[in-house]
């Protein structure tokens, strides 16, 4: 049965400050390279089918992302992947709604959007802030470095995660055994003065700190965790937001197939996947694996099929992932990076669940006060 699957990705680009590293310079086509090779894998295995894929990518400051959403609407397009803050994803889901279309999430962490905001036509390929800090927090629990010194930005992005992180360390019982804030005083970041500045000054900030195992970081905004390692007055592994990170891909990783996505992704882009890409990707081919079993491109019918029983996906990550049916989150596993190689990857070992290991990473469903897929 021929189905011809048009989809968009739709980014909202907000300013930003540049980042601390230039390995971290955001490539122009971000997320929308992961869209290029999804089209390309589903259309293999369409094409024995009589199925077509095409994706649509619109790049918009906040101020466009309504329009563009329009645009895409009126353009009969109802699969609209969607990289944006919280605020401004439940504003477009709210109107594709109105449209009959469905929303893939991939990029928003807020948990509130699996809680009580959720959204009955909205699916989150991206991790929640729980799931991030709880795939942390398992690492160190499992490590037995039990004693967390708790370092957040001041900013509501990094004030969210750190309430993540004081969720999962009470979840797991590990103990916060003291607090700091690191304030963001605006301006660029402190490589306006160098690197001689910030080995003197990070140093200060941390001394006198309570005995612990680990530093956990909960910067969000990417303002000064990347600095902590080897800038401690007490010599401690750093894990968050900084040094230890939990992403949903990288490039160096190459565990369960994954070689052959990476190889595929770089000939592609000319450059090594991000996560941005990788949700992307994932969100496509959640698309296309639907379709392929369903023969239709309809929105109602994807989302049902993603949320039934018989729906799971390979992702490169050593377990098929399937999504969470109280509240449209997919189930992941999360990498564990240092920038070099995938360190670990969570659900950790001995973490149980009756359900799945996955699902000890975020919130629960007796946790979850979503109603709008009931």
């Amino acid at each position: 049965m021929a189905v011809d699957v048009r989809a968009a990705v739709l980014r909202v680009d907000y300013p930003t400050l540049l980042p601390v590293s230039r390995h971290d310079l955001r490539a122009e086509d971000i997320g929308f390279a992961g869209a290029a090779l999804a089209d390309e894998d589903n259309g293999t295995t369409g094409s024995f089918m009589g199925h077509t894929y095409e994706t649509v990518t619109r790049a918009v400051p906040p101020e466009g992302a309504d329009a563009a959403l329009e645009d895409l609407l009126g353009d009969g397009i109802r699969l609209i992947v969607v990289q944006a803050e919280a605020e401004d994803l439940l504003r477009l889901s709210d109107r594709a709604a109105e449209e009959g279309a469905l929303v893939l999430n991939a990029a928003a962490p807020d948990t509130g959007l699996r809680d009580d905001q959720c959204r009955a036509n909205l699916l989150h390929i991206a991790p929640s802030d729980q799931m991030m800090a709880d795939a942390v927090a398992q690492f160190a629990v499992w490590k037995k470095w039990g004693d967390w010194l708790l370092i957040e930005g001041s900013n509501p992005a990094d004030v969210a995660l750190g309430a993540a992180f004081r969720r999962a360390a009470a979840k797991y019982g590990a103990e916060i055994v003291e607090e700091r804030t690191f304030e963001d005083t605006g301006g660029s970041r402190r490589t306006d003065s160098g690197h001689v500045l910030v080995q003197r000054q990070l140093p200060t900030f941390m001394q006198g700190a309570e005995d612990h195992d680990v530093v956990i970081t909960a910067d969000a905004t990417d303002y000064f965790a990347n600095y902590l390692p080897y800038h401690l007055w007490t010599p401690r592994p750093v894990m968050g937001s900084g040094g230890l990170k939990p992403v949903t891909m990288h490039g160096a990783h190459e565990a369960w197939g994954a070689t052959q996505f990476q190889t595929r992704f770089e000939e592609l882009t000319r450059r090594t996947v991000t996560s941005e890409d990788y949700n992307v990707w994932l969100a496509l081919r959640v698309v296309g694996e639907a379709v392929t079993r369903t023969s239709s491109a309809e929105p109602e019918a994807i989302r049902d099929y993603a949320l039934s029983d018989a729906f799971e996906l390979a992702a490169f990550k050593g377990q098929k992932v399937t999504f969470r049916q109280w509240n449209g989150q997919m189930r992941q596993p999360i990498l564990l990076y240092d920038g070099r190689i995938t360190v670990s990857v969570s659900p950790q070992e001995g973490f149980l669940h009756q359900r799945s290991p996955l699902d000890t990473m975020g919130l629960d469903q007796p946790e979850s006060q979503c109603t709008a897929f009931n």
